[in-house]
């Protein structure tokens, strides 16, 4: 049965006397339509007050800290980042950061953290280190500046750390000292950062690790020197930057990597032996909770193999613990949670071909599963060693959906794990570190972002931000022309459950046939069909009279292995026939103009485009591809050879056929291509190589590149503009040309 809130009756409003139909401008317009949102949510570790990151409402991007008081139910900034930082300079490490964490587009305070005792804050705003007192946090101290990076207090409170100029370094909060713990950061040498890869492809967003009793600190330093230097343009409107970059694309050396021990009282250093073979990927660190031991785990090139080895940190005796190997690929997680009370370990694992958590003892030997079945753990939330439970987040009673369930640590419901969250939708929850309470962001493609604070059984305890979509709400006067999401599913060629969302246009009259807008990404690592709040172009585009469609191909994220695993080798062939297998699906509905349906998608979205095109330009009647990858031997290792199989050199054959190239003959859509003139990620080659080719072709396509835009185009600006472009393309070619 499905669960339904109650407080969902909030939603039960009557409808503005003068309704509005979305605008680009207002989408991408203050304040956020989305209403009061909240980000970065943490309960403080003395229970006393729930912190989190906020937009201002005369511009949504710029955020500042804010606190709601759970004694006197209050809600306060506690932090303003104009007051701290009026005007924020960025430095090129920290531009590279944001670009990799997606947060390009944002100021402010970005990240914060908790002392241990809940009375002192660190924030991080531009390169600069703030301590705030949080009875008086308007005389916040600055503790350090420079072109600060991953800044954080140790996790006893005794000192700061964070990395400057490739090196580490603490201050220490008694005395006030700074310490430069390395000294050998400069040119290519790093220390406590994670690499270019790691940040982008392995959701690695530190390089060094503290101690739990504040003892030692384990870290990345890594060598650059083998990675080869791509010389790439960034255009700008008024020059051109000529930049070294070193980035290792597919079948090109990577870092050469070791794992450091370094005391933050003394700076002894000493460094942990990661074996002979030095083309290895280190992915993750972590301490176990005496802080006796030091477990890494290390991935083969081939990515096909992953060890967790145990340190012991007095001796540097090590052991491998465990071996995860896979035919495809072993993917990597964050879910390793060493036990506190008694010797042993929670790890995740896909072996069943879902993925699921197991106990293990300190010698690596399996206890027993904590979860099971046909079903996904998405992560670890919380451990309540005392209760015996484990939190997680998980699609198990939807996969459009994402709850939080609780299950015991001894395994006895690994089948069946008790729901907390209720209502239907999407659940985004943090748990207070004794895991008594969480806080829980639901939404739904019907109702905006609502924060409310739950004891660990699920149970109300208390609002933060119910969000009420009333007349003070930034989207009421466009609630009575919002128009439902339906779900659904159809069936891959190969008898997979594929999953759509599908908005049908205003005023919608099954007599009529409508134009389809088709938005994909269809890479691995996401899952585009989710039940929540914010598909506001979705929303726009069907408003305009398209059927707006998406549909979730085999490989996308959070589903069995087999489903993942289809695509591996073969970049396209199967997303490529799944997307069909959707726009099929649609020319068979009496409301829809077949000969009328456009495709749009960004990064491997824009290489599913172009792919989308060259298959099937008869079914598809205009694309916009943006920022598109299409030659995978330029895109970067781990992510590439993960998924095409090897290197150009193993699998020539694959790359050739994962690409574009192969199969322009095909491409006869009108075409508009977009992308990023200072783009470092897909670099901006895959784009002129394709404009030399269809040049060469005498394709005939629409262009538009963004002047010093990245891989987002972020810029406030060209975010309007980008999609006012691809706005117009599609009623050009499917409205207008009817």
């Amino acid at each position: 049965m499905r669960f339904i809130l109650p407080l969902i009756a909030a939603l039960a409003f009557a409808a503005p006397a003068s309704a509005e139909r979305l605008t680009l401008d207002r989408i991408h317009g203050d304040p956020a339509l989305a209403g009061p949102g909240v980000r970065m949510l943490k309960v403080s570790p003395d229970g006393a007050r729930v912190t989190f990151l906020r937009g201002r409402a005369d511009n949504q991007y710029q955020l500042d800290l804010w606190e709601y008081n759970l004694k006197d139910k209050s809600t306060r900034r506690l932090v303003d980042s104009k007051v701290l930082v009026p005007k924020e300079t960025l430095s090129d490490e920290e531009k590279a950061i944001r670009e990799r964490n997606r947060t390009a587009s944002l100021s402010g305070i970005l990240s914060y953290s908790w002392s241990p005792d809940g009375r002192q804050m660190l924030v991080p705003i531009a390169g600069d280190l703030f301590l705030v007192d949080v009875a008086r946090p308007d005389a916040a101290r600055k503790v350090a500046s420079g072109a600060v990076i991953d800044p954080k207090i140790s996790p006893k409170g005794r000192y700061v750390s964070f990395v400057r100029k490739q090196n580490l370094y603490v201050i220490d909060l008694k005395t006030g000292a700074e310490r430069q713990l390395t000294t050998d950061g400069a040119g290519t040498i790093h220390n406590g950062e994670a690499e270019f890869i790691a940040q982008e492809e392995m959701d690695q967003d530190t390089g060094y690790y503290w101690a739990p009793d504040d003892s030692a600190i384990a870290y990345k330093r890594y060598d650059e020197a083998p990675v080869p230097v791509v010389r790439r343009f960034e255009i700008f409107a008024d020059r051109t930057d000529v930049i070294e970059q070193r980035y290792p694309s597919a079948g090109d050396p990577n870092v050469l990597v070791d794992l450091m021990i370094v005391s933050p009282e003394t700076g002894q250093t000493r460094k942990i032996d990661l074996g002979p073979n030095r083309d290895i990927y280190l992915v993750r660190a972590d301490w176990s909770a005496d802080s006796k031991k030091l477990a890494y785990q290390v991935q083969s090139r081939d990515q096909k193999k992953l060890d967790l080895v145990l340190v012991d940190v007095a001796t540097l005796a090590q052991k491998t613990l465990l071996t995860e190997t896979s035919k495809t690929w072993v993917e990597i997680h964050n879910d390793l949670r060493f036990l506190k009370s008694r010797p042993g370990f929670i790890w995740a694992s896909e072996r069943s071909g879902y993925k699921h958590l197991y106990l293990y003892d300190m010698d690596g030997k399996l206890q027993h599963p904590i979860s099971s079945g046909a079903w996904y753990v998405d992560d670890v939330l919380a451990v309540d060693e005392k209760a015996g439970r484990v939190y997680v987040a998980s699609n198990r009673d939807a996969v459009t959906d994402k709850q939080t369930y609780a299950l015991s640590l001894d395994g006895r419901n690994a089948d069946k794990p008790v729901r907390l969250t209720r209502a239907d939708g999407w659940h985004e929850s943090s748990f207070s570190r004794n895991g008594q309470v969480f806080v829980d962001t639901y939404s739904h493609p019907d109702t905006p972002p609502q924060t409310s604070i739950h004891k660990a059984d699920g149970t109300l305890v208390q609002w933060v931000e119910r969000n009420e979509l009333n007349a003070s709400h930034p989207y009421f006067k466009y609630k009575a022309d919002h128009l439902p999401t339906e779900y659904g599913t159809i069936k891959a060629k190969d008898g997979q459950t594929l999953h759509y969302a599908m908005i049908k246009p205003a005023n919608f009259d099954p007599a009529k046939r409508y134009p389809v807008f088709v938005r994909m990404y269809g890479g691995p690592h996401s899952q585009f069909v989710q039940r929540k709040w914010g598909n506001n172009f979705d929303q726009y585009m069907a408003q305009q009279g398209y059927v707006a469609f998406r549909i979730d191909n085999r490989g996308s994220a959070r589903r069995e292995r087999v489903f993942q695993d289809a695509i591996y080798g073969q970049l396209g062939k199967h997303e490529v026939e799944d997307q069909l297998a959707g726009i099929d699906w649609l020319g068979q509905q009496s409301f829809v103009d077949a000969k009328r349906v456009g495709v749009f998608g960004w990064s491997y979205g824009g290489f599913m485009t172009l792919r989308m095109a060259a298959a099937a330009s008869d079914k598809i009647a205009a694309a916009v591809s943006v920022a598109p990858v299409t030659d995978w031997a330029l895109y970067d290792t781990h992510y590439t050879e993960q998924f095409v199989g090897g290197t150009p050199k193993d699998v020539p054959q694959a790359y050739a056929q994962s690409g574009v190239f192969a199969h322009l003959d095909g491409l006869k859509s009108p075409l508009l291509l977009v992308h990023g003139m200072a783009d470092d990620n897909v670099l901006f080659t895959n784009t002129t190589k394709l404009i030399d080719e269809l040049v060469n072709r005498g394709v005939q396509f629409d262009l538009m590149t963004y002047p010093g835009a990245k891989h987002g185009i972020s810029a406030r600006a060209g975010q309007r503009h980008v999609y006012g472009l691809i706005d117009a393309f599609f009623r050009k070619h499917l409205i207008d040309a009817k």
